[in-house]
């Protein structure tokens, strides 16, 4: 399968961006990666860059994930998400669900298994 994927990594934590971008590509997920650890710049660039999904973090500075994803509805960006969270809160998971670009809502740290079966969705 040809990967033509970009993904644009949203967390203010570089170390989960550094992990994340090494699964991605061991997996072989995307032909591209991003990634922002201030959500307000990858915001201001999601247009410009296009990334085909995001995994996006919900506990950030500044902008968390929830406001990210209403600016990202506000401007009519449809963008996949995928969002990338050490919070198992059910209440988050349900809010997750209110978005309708969002197409999982994965634990950290996140694994090669998971990348992998990640990939039937992003295709």
């Amino acid at each position: 399968m040809s990967n033509r994927l970009k993904i644009m990594l949203v967390d203010d934590q570089k170390m989960a961006n550094f992990i994340n971008k090494k699964l991605i590509a061991v997996t072989e997920l995307a032909a591209e990666v991003i990634d922002y650890t201030l959500p307000e710049i990858a915001l201001a660039e999601v247009e410009f860059q296009k990334p085909d999904v995001i995994f996006l973090d919900l506990n950030m500075p500044v902008i968390n994930g929830w406001k990210f994803l209403d600016s990202l509805t506000e401007a009519k960006n449809f963008t996949k998400v995928v969002i990338l969270t050490s919070s198992t809160s059910e209440i988050d998971r349900e809010k997750a669900q209110n978005y309708t670009q969002v197409i999982d809502f994965l634990i950290k740290p996140l694994t090669k298994d998971i990348m992998l079966s990640l990939k039937s969705k992003l295709y």
